[in-house]
Order: structure tokens, then C-alpha cells, then sequence
């Protein structure tokens, strides 16, 4: 696979289970490696942990690791954490502005017609995650 078809983070191994590894990333932003990043507020930085269901023998908690993912993959995170919230929000914005002039309203039911999509997701969290597959490899 190329790697302009994937993302690659850097981790480190935080725990061995029996059935996959905790791996803790730090996602960067492009600016958070500028030189002069301490003279702006625009750099950001991150901690994340990602739960990889695979092999766990010959990982060790500290080791060093490189966590790939397809980049389709990424959009369809993107996709369902971003963009579709965001239609739907604006969607029932449109509708309900026409119903009525109220826009304070409008606005609280538009945030609130989120709860039922996050809700969703929560509840079908396992089913999302498989089809998010991640690659390991150990850093030599």
C-alpha cells in the first residue's frame, strides 16, 4: 500500500491484552512542529488511545510502534463525525425556520436533534468499530 493511501502515527504500546493492544498516539497538528509554535496559539497537540484488536505476542508495554490506517477509512470517520452531524443540524435548521420565526428555538432544537445521532453511535460503537481496521508494526 502507498503511503499517500494511508495514515501513519507513531505510538507507543500502553497495555497487552489477550486479544489486541492499547496504543497511546499523540496527534499533531501541521504547525505544532514549527520552530516558533511558542509564539503563536495555533499549534495543538493530542493524546489518544486506540484499542487494536490483533496479535499481542511480541508487543511490550513501551515499545515503540507505527499505527497505519487507509485513508478511505479516515474519511469515513471524518464522514460520520463531522459531516453528517452537520447535515443534519443545518437540515433541521432549513425546516424548522420555515415553520416558525423563532429562532432561539431553532436553534435548541437544531443542537438537540443531535442527541439521537450521537446516541446512535454510542450504541452501535462495536459494529463501527470493525470496520475500522488498524495495522501495527513495531519500530526497529
Amino acid at each position: 500500500m502507498s503511503a499517500k493511501n494511508e495514515v501513519t502515527h507513531t505510538g507507543i504500546v500502553k497495555s497487552v491484552g489477550e486479544d489486541g493492544i492499547t496504543v497511546n498516539i499523540v496527534v499533531q497538528s501541521g504547525c505544532a512542529s514549527c520552530e516558533i509554535k511558542g509564539a503563536c496559539s495555533m499549534s495543538e497537540q493530542s493524546d489518544k488511545e486506540l484499542d487494536i484488536d490483533c496479535n499481542p505476542v511480541g508487543y511490550n508495554v513501551g515499545q515503540h510502534v507505527n499505527v497505519r490506517l487507509k485513508s478511505s477509512q479516515g474519511m469515513n470517520a471524518l464522514f460520520l463525525g463531522y459531516v453528517l452531524p452537520f447535515i443534519i443540524l443545518l437540515t433541521v435548521m432549513i425546516i424548522l425556520s420555515g415553520q416558525t420565526q423563532n429562532e432561539g428555538l431553532v436553534g435548541i432544537i437544531s443542537i438537540a436533534s443531535l442527541a439521537p445521532y450521537y446516541l446512535l453511535l454510542y450504541l452501535y460503537r462495536k459494529q463501527i468499530k470493525k470496520k475500522f481496521t488498524y495495522v501495527v508494526e513495531p519500530l526497529k
